[in-house]
C-alpha cells in the first residue's frame, strides 16, 4: 500500500546523506585516492623512493664510472659482493648488501 505523504523516501535519503557525510569526513582526513609520484616509462613503479635499492645500500658515490669500477673491484677482492647503479643526478653508486655496508665503507675510506 503506497502512502501519499512521502515517508517512503526517508530511508534512501538517509542512506545517501550518510554516504556523503562519510565521504566528506574521509576526504578531510586525507584518505582520498592518491596518484604515484613517479612512474616508469611503461607505467610500472618498481621502487617508491628514487634512491631505494631494496636490500642494497650505497657504500660509495662517485662522479666517474671508472672510479666506481675500481671500488667495486677492491670490494670484490675483499670478498664483498658489490654492484653499481647510475643515480638520477648522473653520479654512480657502488651498492652492497646491508650487512656488509660498514666494512665496505671502511675499505673505501682507506683508498
Amino acid at each position: 500500500m503506497a502512502t501519499s505523504d512521502g515517508w517512503y523516501l526517508i530511508g534512501p535519503l538517509i542512506a545517501v546523506g550518510l554516504v556523503g557525510f562519510l565521504g566528506a569526513v574521509f576526504w578531510r582526513m586525507g584518505l582520498q585516492p592518491t596518484v604515484t609520484q613517479e612512474t616508469a616509462p611503461d607505467g610500472l613503479t618498481i621502487f617508491g623512493e628514487p634512491d631505494d635499492y631494496g636490500l642494497l645500500w650505497p657504500a660509495a658515490v662517485t662522479d666517474e664510472p671508472e672510479v666506481a669500477d675500481e671500488i667495486r673491484r677492491l670490494l670484490s677482492d675483499a670478498g664483498i659482493r658489490a654492484t653499481t647503479a647510475i643515480r638520477r643526478d648522473g653520479r654512480v653508486s657502488v651498492l652492497v648488501f646491508s650487512e656488509e655496508v660498514e666494512e665496505a665503507r671502511r675499505l673505501v675510506a682507506s683508498l
